[in-house]
């Protein structure tokens, strides 16, 4: 290790540790890979567009990262002061547009496979593949072990305003940021004491994770190769901003909706009351200044025990629901792995299975009303991680509701039941949120009347 190349060195948080054990030890799978797709319209300046991501990689320390753990018990990360910004440029505009898709296609994938090497940095990769003369295909690959999806946006919205400022010749003005190392020290300085009583009590008496035995496939094939896919579904506009309103006026979270909306359906697919699942968290202390502005992985998976009463009407159970989430938001710094050593259920088994993750990545907001002279078009993103089941929410002005899985474990039309029967429960919490949960629906309106006159008939008869 060459210690003239070194800027800083510093311990790794205990999610980075995680992540980097799973990437090394299934380096195959491209675990925590986030694969980011644009359009690029316009008179795109490759050089500029490569001298701006530049800057901004000089400007922050996570994106000149590599990692050490060889030989030492504790991973360290190591800045770098100097690295480049990997391009990769390539012309198809001599192919027609069908073969032009099927070579995307096929670049994405092999894009996906392509792991990163951690002990170097830098932990992302830019492709341009030129289309036509004013058209791009833009893909920004990047692990998750350096940036979360608030962070890629911050990151990305630095890099379009740097690319803006260079092509018109203009001062770049960039607000002061904090390093992420200042993230490091503040974790270090946290009371881990008062975290394990609260967990040892928030997980008291769970002794195993939620099956998902009900909704797995019947058989399932050990030799067919580990796939994630995913099946996405998009509220309108209308739906979208209704939902909203409803939150607003009964002073509820987006999250705290999704979240609730997810219990509920492991509940009814369980046959239990009691449920334990996966929460993404941001992470970011509010206690800490300028963390807003902080580049880095700060995101958190946290166990949430939930037990539902059938009897409490559905709007007072997710305001109570919320009340929870919310106290657990001042643990969210808590390694997994402690909580799992703190609860009752033995090391070997997961403490759950399926995840909650709302989106962070505003990009597709700030793209829309940049005014440059190129246009880009957020038109893709893809993720995974190591669990099974994943319900992925993006608050866009049109809300995407997707669910990413092994399909070797569940199949395309049990994923998009489930998807179904989240539309349902979110058209229902706005038009008749006071029923019962036990009485909540689980058919469309046009299943509800085709049960109903079967159900006439079969009385008639």
């Amino acid at each position: 290790m060459n210690t003239k190349t070194i800027e800083d060195i510093y311990e790794l948080t205990p999610v980075q540790k995680g992540m980097l054990f799973h990437c090394l030890f299934d380096s195959e799978l491209s675990l925590y890979f986030f694969q980011h797709i644009f359009i690029v319209r316009g008179n795109l300046n490759i050089e500029v567009f490569e001298k701006a991501w530049q800057l901004v990689m000089d400007r922050h320390h996570i994106l000149r990262t590599g990692f050490y753990w060889e030989e030492i018990e504790n991973p360290l990360q190591i800045v770098y002061n100097q690295v480049e910004v990997p391009l990769n440029l390539h012309d198809w505009s001599n192919i027609n547009s069908v073969e032009q898709e099927a070579q995307f296609q096929s670049f994405l994938l092999s894009d996906r496979k392509k792991s990163f090497d951690f002990s170097q940095p830098c932990l992302m990769r830019h492709t341009l593949i030129r289309l036509t003369d004013n058209c791009y295909r833009y893909i920004w690959s990047v692990n998750h072990i350096i940036l979360d999806g608030w962070a890629g946006s911050l990151v990305f919205q630095e890099f379009v305003e740097v690319y803006g400022a260079l092509c018109k010749d203009k001062e770049i003005c960039l607000a002061p940021t904090r390093p992420f190392r200042d993230y490091i020290d503040w974790l270090q300085q946290q009371d881990i004491s008062k975290a394990e009583l609260f967990w040892r009590q928030a997980l008291q008496g769970v002794k195993a994770p939620t099956p998902l035995t009900y909704i797995e496939k019947i058989n399932q094939s050990s030799t067919e190769e580990v796939r994630y896919t995913e099946e996405i579904i998009q509220l309108s506009l209308t739906s979208t901003q209704a939902l909203q309103s409803f939150a607003a006026q009964h002073r509820l979270t987006l999250a705290t909706i999704i979240n609730g909306i997810w219990v509920i359906l492991l509940s009814r697919y369980t046959c239990r009351n009691n449920i334990l699942y996966g929460y993404n968290v941001a992470g970011r202390p509010v206690e800490l200044n300028g963390v807003e502005s902080m580049v880095g992985m700060f995101v958190n998976t946290l166990p949430i025990q939930v037990n539902i009463d059938a009897e409490l009407l559905f709007l007072s159970w997710l305001q109570r629901f919320q009340l929870q989430l919310a106290e657990v938001r001042c643990y969210e710094y808590t390694p997994l792995t402690e909580i799992h050593r703190w609860s009752e259920v033995p090391q070997k088994l997961t403490l759950f299975e399926s995840i909650v993750v709302i989106e962070n990545f505003p990009v597709s907001e700030f793209i829309r009303d940049w005014k440059g002279n190129i246009e880009f078009q957020h038109t893709g993103l893809y993720y995974r991680n190591n669990y099974p089941l994943n319900l992925v929410v993006y608050p866009n002005k049109e809300l995407l509701i997707a669910i990413s899985y092994d399909s070797i474990r569940f199949d395309t039309d049990t994923i998009t039941g489930i998807l179904e029967d989240i539309e349902i429960l979110l058209q229902e919490l706005m038009t008749n949120s006071n029923i019962q949960i036990k009485y909540l629906p689980f058919l469309t309106l046009e299943q509800q009347q085709v049960t109903s006159i079967l159900e006439k008939e079969t009385l008639f008869y």
